[in-house]
């Protein structure tokens, strides 16, 4: 049996989920090409009002910045989890998780793209 009753139980398919095991192998595939692939600027996080303010919050310190970069905002826990985020709202920027857990302010996020960037 494994860590809180997850795991491999007797004639029943491993499962890789953190919590219920929801997910299979193709997902995690899935989620692992699209964690090198696609956007450069990414936003993790359920759709909650402070993940969508952090949303807002990066769309400003874009354009303050004058980049044309679109953002991707990521619901499904199975690409969040990818990244190893297990606290959101979160920002990843070129595929680097660079804040989780809280809402950045704009000027904050300013500092990190001139930093990555």
């Amino acid at each position: 049996m494994g860590l809180f009753g997850l795991g491999k139980n007797k004639g029943q398919k491993e499962n890789n989920c953190f919590c219920c095991g929801a997910r299979d192998s193709k997902t995690m595939e899935e989620a692992k090409a699209a964690r090198k692939t696609g956007v450069s600027v990414k936003v993790l996080g359920s759709g909650c009002a402070k993940c969508n303010q952090l949303e807002v919050n990066t769309k400003a310190a874009l354009s303050q910045l004058g980049m044309d970069t679109a953002i991707e905002h990521v619901t499904d826990f199975a690409q969040i989890a990818s990244y190893g985020v297990m606290s959101t709202p979160a920002l990843v920027v070129d595929g680097k998780v660079v804040a989780y857990g809280k809402v950045l302010k704009t000027e904050e996020i300013v500092k990190i793209l001139q930093k990555v960037r």
